[in-house]
């Protein structure tokens, strides 16, 4: 027997494409909004978006590398952050389905009223991005092979030697827009913790 049909879409088809990965997502999100998980992820190599009303970071670093995705190898700015504290953070990611179409898959935590998203560790991989930034103390067209004041290259990253890099002791963003493909961290404190899953794009931005 079939399985039943709505508007052209077989709805058992599309459970079993999306409840695992949405299962995962929940499970993983609710460990880290506990501080029970070092977190690790990337949306399987696919492009998501995120924004930050404000971002605070202890050792900084920034270099260019090369990351492999669903659509091959893309060139990235790698931002590298020994601690940071972020106000109102949102993660989105919009994941095609064969007959159903787009959805979206929306993570928000530190918003207000709540304490703020905290990382140790923390690596972004994006390969657009725009913010109001103030560096302390900060060095441009370092070596980031020789150390750097902040956590160095990723031990997963195809880092870029001679690439553009720079450094500073500390970092403060405001009004952060990124388009990434990888996060990674040490631990990630996801205070306040929300997930939607909706029928077509519901982007950070």
């Amino acid at each position: 027997m079939e399985s039943q049909a709505r508007g052209g879409t077989r709805w058992k088809r599309f459970a079993v494409v999306m409840v695992p990965s949405v299962a995962a997502t929940a499970a993983i999100g609710v460990a880290l909004s506990q501080g029970a998980l070092a977190a690790s992820f990337s949306v399987s190599g696919q492009q998501f978006k995120l924004t930050a009303e404000s971002l605070d970071a202890n050792g900084f670093v920034q270099y260019g590398a090369i990351d492999s995705t669903a659509k091959g190898q893309k060139p990235v700015t790698v931002v590298g952050m020994n601690s940071a504290q972020i106000r109102n953070l949102c993660q989105s990611v919009v994941i095609p389905v064969p007959v159903f179409g787009d959805v979206s898959m929306n993570l928000g935590a530190g918003a207000k009223g709540s304490p703020k998203v905290e990382a140790k560790k923390l690596y972004v991989d994006a390969d657009q991005m725009s913010t109001n930034a103030t560096f302390k103390n900060i060095d441009i067209g370092v070596s980031v092979d020789k150390g750097t004041k902040g956590p160095g290259p990723h031990k997963g990253d195809k880092y870029l030697p001679d690439s553009f890099s720079q450094q500073a002791d500390s970092v403060h963003f405001t009004d952060v827009k990124q388009r990434a493909w990888a996060t990674t961290a040490g631990t990630f404190k996801l205070s306040g913790l929300n997930m939607s899953v909706k029928k077509g794009k519901h982007e950070c931005y």
